[in-house]
């Protein structure tokens, strides 16, 4: 188990919105380092593959073709 030890301000934050939204203070932080974490994992993801682009290692393909490729284009 991880313990966290909060700023007075995240504190007095954290209390407002449980206060607001009928959550716990622990569904509040819960969500919120899993909402950061998937933020932090895409943008690793992204970082990757543009560097893969910018490598040459992938390709970029038209969004034209993707459309014709799945039946979406008019």
């Amino acid at each position: 188990m991880t313990e966290l030890h909060l700023t007075p301000e995240i504190e007095e934050r954290l209390e407002a919105l449980s206060r607001a939204t009928g959550l716990s203070h622990q569904d509040l932080a819960f969500a919120a380092i899993e909402s950061y974490l998937e933020d932090l994992e895409d943008t690793l993801i992204a970082e990757r593959r543009l560097s893969d682009l910018e490598a040459g290692r992938s390709h970029t393909v038209p969004l034209e073709k993707l459309m014709k490729d799945y039946g979406l284009a008019d």
